[in-house]
């Protein structure tokens, strides 16, 4: 008496696949999972049992052994109930034989035999889509989810003896429809609500046309949280790939309400007590962290250098590499991270700086606050941009940039960028590879003249020299030129506002 049914393991947005293998002997009645399972796992002994009495069926006081193979690989979560429960019917003749071939049973088994929904559902679905021969039979409350698979046969179920009959013919499972994502740019906040500052409103235009970091320094009351959280308004909507990445994550964090889809950019704001584990994520089962549920999306990091040091330097790979590798003494778990980092800070520790009426701050000191942010942190954001109080004259004017006026121009320098990058691995302008730079950025001789002289007299490394060309690019984009002129260098150059300012 003997039942294999197949099945998925999670290892961050990656799967491997996992046979569910029952055996029922004679012997001593006992009811043993092995494979590497964890709490969750062998505590599915209880559920199983109690699920299939109270479906109606009876359960065998004898000798099951499950196995979950391969057995090297540490299995988590309550996703194996309804194979385990299945299998363990198939072998006592309940159910045919037929039906545990190229089908996959997934689902967390409630006492009464209700199905309840699992998180990390998607990552799973989109490998079995790559198998058209397979049918997959998934809670109801998932279905959500699962509409943004199109590629294979998913069938929803609400109960165990619903699917025990489906495995005999004798009921029809609902199907899931694959349903398109539809992405809306729809936000409640524009940035017509911030009142002057329409060079910093620029300055974030820039970023989001060419996906570029910035950082925003001002005293307090000067508008750049304001003017942060408003930059998820320009931003262009996200395409169906998009967001199935997205909601691929969410869904392995067990963070989507309801099971249902992510159609809008992430744009996460975490405390600044917030721990280095909580950024990177961690923990026994590494789950995403907050870089990671930012990705395709905005992480911004209001009061920077309140933050705890170790964690700011944490940032480093993730936004070199555009993922973060989390390594643990049985396995590695690698999670996408490719957002725009915005960050705002008080100039000073009082925050009044260079007000001379309100700061009393001398440059010793200045120079030690601004210290928690390392060159290296420094040299990965692209755009310093400072904030100023805003005037009388500012609050009364009835003139001020919307994000719809700011959003046709960046989607306009996408485009170009769409059109550029078509047949490369690059999307954006701040992707570009040191190698290709000279071959996307072509520079008149003026405007390579005042790169060269600025460089040759500041203490800025060649990756600063290297994002001020691709910032450039990007402002030659929104101005739909085809080559970068002095102009474009000449901006891209003053956004070094901490070079030289604070620490010339």
């Amino acid at each position: 008496m003997f039942c294999k049914l197949n099945s998925y393991s999670l290892n961050g947005v990656d799967t491997i696949p996992v046979d569910v293998e029952i055996d029922i002997s004679d012997g001593l009645p006992g009811f043993e999972i092995v494979g590497l399972p964890d709490s969750a796992v062998r505590e599915s002994r209880e559920r199983v049992k109690s699920a299939i009495k109270n479906s109606g069926f009876k359960f065998p006081i004898r000798k099951i052994t499950v196995n979950l193979a391969p057995a090297d690989v540490k299995k988590e979560g309550s996703i194996y109930d309804l194979a385990i429960a299945l299998g363990i019917l198939c072998c006592m003749g309940e159910i045919p034989i037929e039906a545990t071939t190229n089908r996959v049973y997934i689902g967390e088994l409630a006492l009464n035999g209700d199905i309840r929904g699992i998180r990390g559902l998607l990552p799973i679905l989109c490998s079995i889509s790559e198998n058209p021969t397979l049918t997959c039979i998934i809670p109801f409350s998932n279905g959500q989810e699962a509409s943004l698979i199109q590629k294979s046969a998913v069938l929803l179920a609400h109960h165990l003896q619903e699917v025990v009959l489906f495995t005999k013919n004798e009921s029809i499972l609902s199907k899931c429809s694959a349903v398109p994502s539809s992405s809306t740019r729809y936000h409640s906040i524009n940035f017509s609500d911030v009142k002057g500052q329409e060079n910093v409103k620029r300055g974030l235009m820039i970023c989001a046309a060419g996906y570029h970091n910035a950082l925003l320094i001002g005293p307090p009351g000067s508008g750049k949280t304001m003017l942060a959280n408003r930059l998820i308004s320009i931003l262009p909507p996200l395409t169906e790939k998009e967001c199935i990445e997205i909601t691929k994550i969410y869904s392995v964090a067990n963070k989507l309400p309801d099971y249902s889809i992510i159609t809008t950019r992430p744009f996460r704001s975490p405390h600044h007590t917030i721990s280095s584990l909580g950024l990177t994520g961690g923990g026994l089962h590494p789950k995403p962290g907050e870089i990671s549920l930012a990705h395709l999306g905005v992480l911004f990091l209001d009061e920077l250098l309140e933050f705890n040091k170790n964690a700011l330097e944490i940032l480093r790979q993730p936004l070199e590499e555009h993922q973060v590798t989390i390594a643990r003494a049985n396995h590695t778990v690698t999670y996408p991270s490719n957002f725009l980092f915005i960050a705002s800070t008080n100039p000073c520790p009082c925050g009044y700086y260079p007000n001379t009426q309100k700061c009393s701050c001398s440059l010793s000191n200045i120079k030690k606050y601004l210290s928690k942010l390392s060159g290296p942190l420094i040299d990965r954001i692209d755009v310093h941009l400072e904030t100023h109080p805003p005037t009388i004259k500012d609050l009364n004017s009835t003139k001020s940039l919307s994000s719809e006026e700011l959003f046709d121009k960046v989607a306009t320098a996408l485009a170009i960028q769409n059109e550029r990058y078509e047949h490369t691995d690059i999307h954006f302008n701040s992707q570009i590879p040191p190698s290709r730079l000279n071959k996307y950025c072509n520079l008149t001789q003026d405007a390579r003249d005042l790169l060269n002289k600025w460089f040759a007299s500041s203490s800025s490394s060649v990756r600063a020299y290297d994002k001020i060309l691709r910032l450039a690019l990007t402002i030659s984009d929104l101005a739909q030129c085809t080559q970068i002129d002095i102009s474009h260098i000449a901006e891209a150059i003053q956004y070094r506002v901490l070079d030289r300012k604070f620490w010339a």
